[in-house]
């Protein structure tokens, strides 16, 4: 049996509009011709980004809390943020993410997994990485409008597991980070 996995396909655009132009992202609507026809789709254009599972030497996974507009909540997360610096690579933002949100450096930093948010809305992906060996930063950083509250709490990568699985955390890339952390861990153990 051939191994299930995502299969990139190259439609042809046969017209591409933008719909409005954000600050951080656009929505564009497409005419793609697929298949026998043509199908018209919007969505939002986003530059992709990168988060970070930062665990200390207890197992434990830093944590940030911050006011996200769109849902009316504070919700927990791990450090992210916007590959919004041409010619980065994904891993030097995460690092970069790491120390502007968490004031954290890390010894390591190595790819986790990497997802598509919302394949049915938009086309972000999200590079997730985790980060060992975690010291403070040399200088904190400034923040600013909602990053300027952040709160930041270390929680065992257990009882993070717990938060998604019953739903008091239900940030889709925490989860999916903490998750894939946590199946990391135990196949070690078993190896």
């Amino acid at each position: 049996m051939t191994e299930l996995r995502d299969e990139p396909v190259d439609a042809e655009v046969i017209d591409s509009d933008l719909v409005y132009e954000g600050r951080v992202w656009d929505v564009r609507s497409d005419t793609v011709r697929y298949g026998d026809g043509e199908i018209v789709r919007q969505y939002v254009a986003h530059p992709g980004a990168v988060a970070v599972v930062a665990l200390d030497d207890d197992e434990r996974v830093a944590l940030i809390q911050q006011y996200r507009h769109p849902i009316r909540h504070r919700d927990w997360e791990i450090p992210a943020g916007l590959l919004d610096v041409a010619g980065e690579p994904p891993i030097d933002t995460a690092r970069r993410e790491l120390a502007e949100e968490v004031d954290l450096v890390a010894e390591s930093v190595e790819p986790l997994l990497s997802i598509f948010t919302t394949p049915g809305g938009n086309d972000e992906t999200v590079h997730i990485f985790l980060a060992r060996g975690l010291s403070p930063a040399p200088h904190p950083h400034a923040r600013e409008q909602e990053e300027a509250d952040i709160r930041l709490e270390w929680m065992p990568l257990s009882e993070a597991v717990d938060a998604v699985l019953t739903g008091r955390m239900r940030n889709g890339i925490l989860a999916a980070g903490v998750l894939a952390a946590a199946e990391r861990a135990r196949r070690s153990s078993q190896g």
